[in-house]
């Protein structure tokens, strides 16, 4: 007999028992963990009445896929605007398919009036960042083709799409996506061309730092998300061994680059009052105002993280909606109004 056996691999991190990174590299997932309700909420989510979805592969090497939503009576002449939307999950959970994201788009696409595109994306720590914001790339880059196809593209987008008013939203990671995605398109690193990016929503993103801001320090009173969340879903999705000041993580850590240069069309931040990334998003926004980029702050005070997918039919999630209306479709009435 010889040698001894090896060790059973064992737990290196574990994020409320939804994920496990376990010591030889395999990572576990369940839905009975601590985290499971905020994943699965417990309430019924209507359907939409009119709102018509299917799912189509815009990845086939990775089999990504993406859910595509148009409004009641959509087609004919009507041009709608396009609406991408990235779902939240510190980059290591989600899916378009959660009850919750799928009733948010269908009411995003019937009270907005426009196409909305929901695409899934690859997840750390089995896929770890950029891979997610290559896949943000490759939803637009697959919606350029389809510009460029003409009747050739799919029927829904060939009928309805108006690919001059394009717009990227995200909630959470999605909304750190979001931000990613403009600083590709603005500084030249992708083109999109015949599309236009009207316009981005960042809707309570999920940014980082080493140094703590004020409310992570001492978080909001109602705050689910906490610190140590936050911490542990940076460390599933990073490379390996990088801090909270990677650039994805923070947008203006010491080793991120400048934005000064990077085009941005008008920007959406929504912050929410309980949430510990409140004050890191708020200063997002000044500093994206700094460099005199268009960018609008607004704030729920009351709100907490993800308020709008997590409840999607409040009256919080009714005023947002409002918001996001507005914001979309602002170019329109200025041709029939002074500009302010």
């Amino acid at each position: 007999m010889s040698g001894h056996a090896a060790p059973a691999p064992h737990v290196v991190e574990d994020y409320r028992g939804v994920i496990q990174l376990l010591s030889d590299g395999t990572v576990v997932r369940s839905d009975a963990g601590a985290g499971a309700g905020a994943l699965l909420p417990p309430e019924d989510f209507p359907d939409v009445p009119g709102v018509q979805w299917k799912d189509l592969v815009y990845d086939a090497t990775h089999g990504l896929k993406l859910r595509v939503y148009r409004p009641p009576t959509a087609g004919d002449a009507e041009r709608l605007p396009v609406l991408v939307c990235f779902h939240g999950g510190g980059y290591c959970l989600g899916t378009f398919e959660k009850p919750s994201f799928h009733c948010c788009c269908q009411r995003l696409a019937s009270e907005l009036r426009a196409v909305v595109l929901s695409a899934d994306y690859r997840l750390g720590p089995e896929h770890r960042l950029p891979a997610a914001i290559d896949d943000g790339a490759a939803v637009l880059s697959w919606l350029r083709d389809q510009a460029m196809s003409g009747p050739g593209a799919d029927s829904w987008l060939a009928e309805s799409a108006d690919f001059a008013r394009v717009f990227v939203a995200g909630e959470s990671a999605g909304g750190n996506m979001s931000h990613h995605v403009a600083v590709l398109i603005g500084s030249g690193q992708l083109t999109v061309d015949p599309l236009r990016v009207a316009g981005y929503m960042l809707l309570t993103p999920f940014f980082g730092g080493v140094e703590r801001a004020p409310s992570e320090a001492e978080p909001p009173a109602g705050a689910f998300f906490t610190p140590d969340m936050s911490d542990k879903l940076w460390r599933l999705s990073l490379p390996e061994g990088a801090t909270r000041d990677h650039p994805v993580a923070n947008p203006f850590g010491p080793d991120s680059p400048s934005l000064a240069a990077v085009a941005f069309p008008p920007v959406l931040v929504v912050v929410a009052g309980r949430d510990i990334l409140h004050d890191r998003t708020v200063h997002y926004a000044a500093r994206l105002k700094e460099m005199e980029k268009p960018v609008e702050l607004v704030t729920f005070e009351e709100e907490k993280h993800l308020f709008l997918s997590l409840q999607p039919w409040s009256e919080p999630a009714n005023e947002l909606i409002r918001v996001m209306k507005r914001f979309i479709h602002k170019d329109e009435g200025s041709k029939t109004s002074k500009s302010k």
